[in-house]
C-alpha cells in the first residue's frame, strides 16, 4: 500500500476541516517515514493570483518507531482561494507532497496543489431554510384556483384541460413561437399550502412570476408587476403571509442577465406605450443594452434575440434593481423571503455586491442562492474567478454535483467515488453555505427525474420528439424505486434537499417544455407521496440534519454509506443499488432502523435497490 503522508479531509492532518474564516488559526501536519530520512520539511502555500509564502514546519514528535510527524500553523488574514503543497527536505535532495484523489497526499510532483477556502469572519446565511425542505414551483402549471383572470393579454393561448399535454410547435428556423397556459396562480399555491406543509415544506421557490409573454417567464417584460394570469401584487403578498404563518418563505426567481425583448424595456414588438430601448436611443432604457448597427444587431442571452442582454455594470440598470427603491426591495417588502439568480455565473460581481447589500439591508434573514452549475468555490467565468461563497455574494447555490453523483449512482450502480464527490464540496465550500445548499435531483432545466431513472437515461433515442413521457408500468415501479432510494439520500446529506413539485407525485416527461406539466391533482401516486412525507417528517425530528457533520463510511461494490454527526446524533444512511440484497457489516454495534432495512447487532441486512436510515445516539 503507498505511503499517505497527507489528507486534508482527516482533522489530525489539517484542523479545523474545509474552509475557515479569515483570521482563523488552521493547524497543518504530515506524517513522513524515518527511511525518507527528512531534514526539514516546509508549507508552500499562495493566495490565488499570489506570490508563494513558505513557512518552516517543525518537528513534532513519532507515531510508533517508524514514523515522525512536521507540524506548522498557518493564519489567512483575508478572504480569497488559497493553494497549498508540501515541500521535503533530504540530505539526497528533496521532494513534495501534492494532491491526488480523495484529497490524499502522496510524494510526488505529479499531482495538484490543494484548496483551501477563506470566507469572511462576518459570513452567516439564514437559518430557517436550514434542516427543513425546498419546494420548487413552476408557477403556470402548479394549481389553478379557478379565480377569474383579469388584464391577461389577448394573444395567450389559455387552456382549460388541466393534465393536457403541453404545446411543443417549433417554427421553420426551430424556434418556439407559441406558447399555451394552464392558468396556475397565487391563489391555487395558497390553496395547496396545507399539502406542501405535510411534506414538510419550509421554502417554496418559484420559477418567475413577473409580467412576461411566455408561459415560463424568463423574459422579463416588467420587473414591476407579477403576470396577470398569476394574479396580483396582493395576492401575491396574501400568499406570502398565509405561507409564513405555517412557517414557509418565498424565494422568488430573479433574472436580471436579459429580459425579453416584447417588454417595456425594450418594446422590439411594438406592445407598450412607451419607447423602449429598441424604439428609441432617447429611451431611458437605452443604455441598459448592447447594440451594434442600431437597432438590430444586439447582444443577447446565448445568441437567443428574444431574450437581449442587459449590461449588468450600467450604474442606472443597478440603481434600478438594487437600489433603495428598487425591484429587490420591492418584493421583500412585499413579504419575499430571498432571491434566486438565474445563471449567477453571469452575473458580474459588481450587481452581485450590490445585491447582497440591498437585499440583506431590506431583509437580514433574506436567502440569496445562486444557479451556479459546477463547484461554486472556484468558479472561473468570463476570465475571472469568481467569489460567490466568500461573504459578500451568495448564501449557497444549487448543488449541480450532489444531483451528479446522486442520479449518477443510481443510473451506473458505482458507488466507487460517491463519498469522495461530496466530501469535496463539503470541503471547498464554507460550512454556512454547505448547510443552505439547494439539493435538487429534478428541476424545470432537466428530465423529470422518474423519466430519467426509469429509462436509465435512455430518454433521448428511444422516444419521438423530446420524449413526452408515457412510461410503461414495468418502468414506472422500477423508476420509483430507484426514486425512493436516491431520495432518501438526498434528504440526509448535508444541505437542504429540493422537490420539484409533482416529482413526490409519480409525474413524468422528458425535455421542456415535457418537464414542466401539470400537477396530477387527484390522479396522485400516494405511495411517493408518504414516502416524502416521511422524510420531511424525519428532517423535522432530527436536528442533525440542519448542520451536522458529514462522514463518509464506505462506498463500494454498488453499496454507499454515510453519516451525519451532531447535536447529540449519528444517523447512517445505507444505500443498496445492487439488484440482489446484500448484508452490510456495521462497524459497530447500537443502531437501530429508522427506516428500510432489519439490524441485527452489526449486520444489517438491506433488499435490493433500497436504502435505510439508521440512528445511534452519541453524547452531547
Amino acid at each position: 500500500m503507498e505511503f499517505i503522508p497527507y489528507n486534508s479531509r482527516l482533522t489530525y492532518h489539517k484542523s479545523p476541516f474545509g474552509a475557515v474564516r479569515e483570521g482563523e488559526e488552521i493547524v497543518f501536519r504530515i506524517v513522513l517515514p524515518r527511511s525518507l530520512c527528512c531534514t526539514g520539511a516546509s508549507l508552500v502555500i499562495e493566495a490565488d493570483c499570489g506570490n508563494p509564502e513558505l513557512l518552516s514546519m517543525t518537528w513534532d514528535g513519532m507515531e510508533g518507531y517508524d514514523e515522525e510527524w512536521w507540524r506548522v500553523s498557518f493564519v489567512p488574514e483575508k478572504k480569497g482561494l488559497y493553494w497549498y503543497h508540501f515541500a521535503v527536505a533530504q540530505k539526497d535532495g528533496g521532494n513534495v507532497i501534492t494532491r491526488f484523489d480523495n484529497s490524499t497526499g502522496r510524494l510526488s510532483a505529479d499531482g495538484e496543489r490543494f484548496q483551501l477556502t477563506v470566507y469572511s469572519k462576518d459570513f452567516e446565511t439564514p437559518d430557517w431554510i436550514k434542516g427543513s425542505v425546498i419546494y420548487q414551483i413552476f408557477p403556470d402549471r402548479f394549481c389553478n384556483s379557478g379565480k377569474e383572470k383579469r388584464g391577461v393579454p389577448k394573444d395567450r393561448i389559455l387552456r382549460s384541460d388541466w393534465g393536457g399535454e403541453p404545446v411543443w410547435e417549433p417554427d421553420a428556423d426551430g424556434r418556439i413561437t407559441k406558447y399555451d397556459y394552464f392558468g396556475g396562480d397565487f391563489k391555487g399555491i395558497e390553496q395547496k399550502l396545507d399539502y406542501l406543509e405535510s411534506l414538510g415544506v419550509g421554502c417554496i421557490y418559484l420559477n418567475p412570476v413577473f409580467e412576461a409573454h411566455t408561459n415560463h417567464r424568463y423574459d422579463t417584460a416588467n420587473y414591476e408587476k407579477t403576470d396577470s394570469l398569476l394574479g396580483t401584487a396582493k395576492d401575491f403578498s396574501d400568499l406570502c403571509k398565509a405561507a409564513k404563518e405555517k412557517g414557509i418563505g418565498i424565494v422568488l426567481d430573479g433574472v436580471f442577465s436579459h429580459t425579453g425583448a416584447d417588454s417595456i424595456y425594450f418594446n422590439k414588438n411594438g406592445r407598450y406605450k412607451n419607447d423602449g430601448a429598441y424604439n428609441s436611443k432617447s429611451s431611458p432604457y437605452y443604455e441598459w443594452y448592447k447594440f451594434g448597427e442600431y437597432p438590430d444587431e444586439y447582444s443577447s442571452w446565448w445568441g437567443v434575440d428574444i431574450l437581449p442582454e442587459v449590461d449588468e455594470e450600467n450604474d442606472g440598470y443597478i440603481e434600478y434593481i438594487a437600489g433603495e427603491k428598487g425591484i429587490l426591495r420591492k418584493w421583500l417588502k412585499a413579504g419575499a423571503r430571498g432571491w434566486r439568480l438565474d445563471v449567477a455565473d453571469e452575473l458580474p460581481d459588481k450587481f452581485l455586491d450590490a445585491l447582497r447589500c440591498a437585499v440583506k439591508s431590506q431583509k437580514s434573514d433574506a436567502f440569496i442562492l445562486g444557479e451556479v452549475w459546477e463547484d461554486a468555490s472556484n468558479k472561473i467565468s468570463y476570465g475571472k474567478r469568481r467569489r460567490y461563497l466568500q461573504g459578500a455574494q451568495l448564501d449557497s447555490v444549487m448543488n449541480y454535483p450532489f444531483a451528479d453523483c446522486l442520479v449518477d449512482f443510481a443510473i451506473s450502480a458505482r458507488a466507487e467515488g460517491f463519498n469522495d464527490r461530496i466530501s469535496e464540496i463539503c470541503e471547498n465550500y464554507p460550512k454556512p453555505a454547505v448547510d443552505c445548499l439547494m439539493n435538487h435531483i429534478g428541476t424545470h432545466d432537466t428530465c423529470r427525474i422518474l423519466s430519467r431513472l426509469a429509462t436509465l437515461g435512455d430518454y433521448h433515442g428511444s422516444h419521438l420528439n423530446r420524449f413526452k413521457g408515457g412510461l410503461t408500468e414495468e418502468q414506472t415501479e422500477f423508476g420509483k424505486k430507484l426514486l425512493k432510494l436516491i431520495s432518501t439520500m438526498q434528504f440526509t446529506l448535508p444541505g437542504v434537499p429540493c422537490i420539484y413539485y409533482g416529482d413526490e407525485a409519480g409525474l413524468d416527461g422528458g425535455e421542456d417544455p415535457f418537464n414542466r406539466g401539470c400537477y396530477p391533482w387527484g390522479k396522485e401516486d400516494n405511495e411517493l407521496i408518504e414516502h416524502y412525507r416521511f422524510l420531511g417528517k424525519l428532517r423535522k425530528e432530527h436536528d442533525v440534519f440542519a448542520d451536522g457533520e458529514f462522514v463518509p463510511v464506505s462506498a463500494a461494490m454498488g453499496c454507499v454509506a454515510y453519516e451525519r454527526r451532531g447535536r447529540g446524533e449519528r444517523i447512517m444512511t445505507v444505500a443498496n443499488r445492487n439488484s440482489h440484497s446484500i448484508v452490510y457489516i456495521l462497524a459497530e454495534e447500537g443502531f437501530e432502523a429508522l427506516t428500510g432495512g432489519i439490524v441485527n447487532g452489526r449486520e444489517l441486512y438491506l433488499e435490493k435497490e433500497t436504502a435505510a436510515i439508521l440512528i445511534k445516539k452519541s453524547e452531547r
